[in-house]
């Protein structure tokens, strides 16, 4: 990211309202919390590492104040943690169990949400999802960078919380919200190919959910979610150990990978 000046974050703007960020500010702001989270997506700030505030100002060429703003975002995207007596660190990377107990909570989570969904959705929300599976087809294939698959990700994020929104069920919709599964997914490794299957399960489920058919819907979700863990952990999720794995997955991607030493699953990912 190009270098800023350190005064732009707290130059004063025209806020659309009391207590709003000025428009400079916010677009600083974002900018230096996109460029960090690209650090920790493509393990430049490796899993578990010390992410330090000074640091990072003097490479992005920013004051502190907006990359403490972009960490607390971050820590609320489960991506880096705060430590007392030790700052934040990057969160390592879900260990086999971890994924494997990360895709048991959204089957019992968002099948029940895309029933309900299709119960209850408003005809603006049934109108949103098509939306996002249509911008979902045309996107790129991803290189494997964060960059690449940045707008796959964020659509892949709203699909899932969309169908959470029009389930109708706060506390629901909030539990999906918070398991950030596709930061998570995506951070284990090459996305390459990622789109085709993915986006192909979330047509059926906006095909259920728009024909009103709860039990469809339900198990139209948990079909692609089974499918995303098998593409994950082709083992059924067991620990391993490590091992390396080899094979295709239904990406047609590369498949297996190997445990890269910090706990964490290698390997496709797709969410």
């Amino acid at each position: 990211m190009p270098p800023h000046s350190s005064s732009a974050a707290g130059v004063p703007g025209d806020g659309d309202g009391p207590g709003e960020p000025p428009p400079v500010r916010q677009a600083l702001s974002d900018s230096v919390y996109e460029s960090i989270k690209a650090m920790v997506m493509d393990h430049e700030i490796a899993p578990g590492a010390r992410v330090g505030i000074d640091a990072l100002s003097r490479t992005l060429g920013v004051s502190p104040t907006p990359v403490r703003e972009a960490l607390a975002r971050l820590e609320s995207d489960g991506l880096v943690v705060k430590r007392a007596l030790s700052g934040y660190r990057a969160t390592e990377l879900l260990t086999r169990q971890g994924l494997a107990e990360l895709f048991e909570m959204r089957l019992l989570l968002e099948p029940r949400a895309a029933a309900l969904a299709a119960a209850h959705a408003t005809e603006e929300q049934l109108d949103g999802l098509e939306r996002i599976v249509e911008e979902m087809q045309d996107q790129p294939s991803p290189n494997g960078r964060y960059a690449s698959y940045r707008d796959f990700a964020a659509l892949d994020q709203r699909f899932h919380e969309a169908i959470g929104q029009a389930a109708h069920r706060p506390l629901l919709a909030d539990a999906v919200r918070r398991l950030h599964a596709h930061l998570h997914i995506f951070r284990l490794g090459d996305v390459v190919g990622a789109g085709g299957p993915t986006v192909a399960e979330h047509e059926r489920i906006v095909r259920a959910v728009l024909r009103r058919n709860p039990e469809r819907a339900a198990e139209a979700m948990t079909e692609h979610l089974t499918r995303s863990m098998e593409r994950q952990l082709p083992d059924g999720g067991e620990e391993d150990g490590g091992e390396e794995h080899d094979g295709e997955d239904g990406d047609g991607e590369d498949g297996g990978g190997e445990d890269d030493g910090r706990g964490g699953v290698a390997g496709p990912a797709t969410p």
